[in-house]
């Protein structure tokens, strides 16, 4: 398994965007889906049940990839659930 190397930019939006990192980190090792991104960067996505919205959410985590490790350029959520899945179901 590859290192996973977190960026500032990600762990300041876990932390911005309320995202819990072990929902991020779960996404990271069970993606529902991985989709391709722009810049040869992939797109890990997983729909979980936010507890502090109290709703379904969809978390993306782009990352990059190289041979050694895994990098998370960026992480959030979102509630459009069905805008980024309809490319995947």
């Amino acid at each position: 398994m590859k290192l996973i190397r977190w960026t500032s930019h990600a762990l300041k939006n876990l932390a911005d965007r309320e995202i819990d990192r072990s929902e991020a980190e779960k996404t990271l090792d069970q993606p529902e889906f991985v989709v391709p991104g722009p810049f040869s960067r992939h797109i890990f996505m997983r729909r979980y049940f936010d507890i502090l919205l109290q709703q379904e959410m969809l978390l993306r985590i782009v990352i990059k990839e190289t041979m050694e490790e895994k990098i998370v350029v960026t992480v959030y959520k979102t509630s459009q659930t069905e805008k980024y899945l309809k490319e995947v179901l």
